[in-house]
């Protein structure tokens, strides 16, 4: 294993594990409502993801992410460490994955709901940039 791999949990994962592990944890409907994907929502299939997941890359950093955070509960990224891939991220030594946080679609769309209200009261304050 390479020197600056050594502590990132995605390090030779594959996409399928990773989405397997996701799926028989949470299950299809909290991923559905945290992802907001509709390879979750809509007649979900593994294979079905996995082909999403292959051919979108926005969508499969946002998927990785989501393991590392609340799956694998990982320290937040650095902003200069969140600008790459989280396949290309790496962890203190001694920083190890705890037990994954435990999600209700209630308690994801509270959070949610929280994000937009902040989103949005941050948005207000901002002065809006004439238009020529």
């Amino acid at each position: 294993m390479s020197q600056e791999q050594q502590n990132n949990p995605l390090h030779g994962l594959k996409l399928e594990t990773l989405l397997t592990e996701l799926i028989d944890f949470y299950g299809w409907e909290i991923l559905g409502t945290a992802m907001r994907f509709h390879c979750f929502t809509k007649n979900p299939t593994l294979e079905g993801c996995l082909k999403f997941f292959r051919k979108t890359e926005w969508a499969r950093e946002k998927l990785e992410n989501f393991y590392l955070s609340r799956f694998k509960r990982m320290p937040r990224a650095s902003e200069e460490e969140f600008k790459l891939p989280p396949r290309q991220r790496t962890y203190a030594t001694g920083i190890v994955p705890r037990e994954p946080m435990v999600l209700t679609v209630e308690s994801i769309e509270l959070s949610q709901a929280k994000a937009a209200s902040s989103h949005k009261a941050r948005s207000s304050r901002r002065p809006h940039p004439r238009r020529r």
